[in-house]
């Protein structure tokens, strides 16, 4: 039933995930064992959700809307918010003044205020094309609106019981790995667009290409190659980069995302020839 095999993995990690929040919550104290994997679980729930939004993981339309809400309860926001705010907007603005999520919307620099700020203002300005998409679901289709409005349900009773049973654990294994969660997709696509020249054909993302970071997070650090063909699987992505990674600006494929945030936020501010500047000033600057 699955369209892709690789995504065995996917259904993997969402139960791995579950029975994490499972054994977290019926152990008598916190176990850092448990809790610490639970939170990249978390973080990779919600590359999940931007990849099973692009590419549906099963051929049954049932199977997928079961699938939008189990990982909603653990991403902490319903999933038919990619549809307005990534496919419709990001996508076909990619990084540029009227995306919702540029990253230069105050300010050009790349510091570690702007990358800490920029979470919670992008989210900010998310929130009109959501409710007005959900708003528009109503008249257009009412199978769309109320599947929308059964992940809001779905997640907000699975908050509220975790609150009834028990507020401690419901904060520690529920709401914080949810923010955890929405917050590292948002850090994520600061640093993939952040500095670089969105519009250029080439040069409009950064790619983290460490083989380690992309078995992890379901190759989501080949970032150029997914605003080519947004429709590509998750799977495939590492062949199709190989292809045109010729064609990117070499300090846009960075081999560790490690290092380049210890280059760029911690020592950049005091050795001034790793600072980078933006890649599309740059440019103008030429013309």
């Amino acid at each position: 039933m699955l369209r892709y095999q690789a995504d065995l993995k996917t259904l993997l990690w969402m139960v791995l995930t579950t029975m994490l929040l499972v054994a977290l919550w019926r152990a008598p104290a916190l176990s850092w064992w448990l809790y610490a994997p639970f939170l990249y679980f978390s973080i990779a729930a919600a590359i999940i959700a931007h990849n099973h939004n692009h590419v549906r993981t099963w051929k049954s339309g049932f199977m997928n809307h079961l699938t939008d809400i189990w990982i909603t309860l653990f991403y902490g926001y319903p999933l038919f918010a990619w549809i307005p705010t990534h496919n419709q907007n990001h996508h076909k603005y990619n990084n540029t003044k009227p995306d919702h999520t540029h990253t230069w919307r105050f300010w050009e620099a790349n510091s570690i205020l702007t990358l800490l700020a920029y979470p919670a203002i992008s989210a900010f300005y998310q929130q009109p094309a959501i409710g007005g998409y959900l708003t528009s679901l109503y008249s257009r289709s009412r199978r769309l609106f109320y599947a929308g409005v059964a992940q809001i349900v779905c997640l907000v009773a699975w908050v509220a019981t975790a609150f009834i049973l028990d507020w401690r654990k419901a904060l520690l294994y529920v709401v914080i790995p949810q923010q955890v969660s929405l917050t590292a997709v948002l850090v994520f696509n600061y640093i993939q667009h952040v500095h670089a020249d969105e519009e250029d054909e080439w040069n409009h993302s950064r790619n983290i290409t460490g083989r380690l970071l992309n078995l992890l997070l379901f190759n989501n650090g080949y970032h150029t190659v997914h605003h080519i063909t947004p429709g590509l699987h998750w799977s495939l992505t590492p062949a199709e980069h190989r292809k045109l990674e010729h064609k990117i600006d070499p300090t846009l494929n960075e081999p560790s995302l490690l290092w380049y945030l210890v280059r760029t936020y911690l020592a950049a501010p005091f050795v001034p020839s790793l600072r980078r500047e933006s890649m599309r000033l740059a440019r103008e600057a030429r013309r």
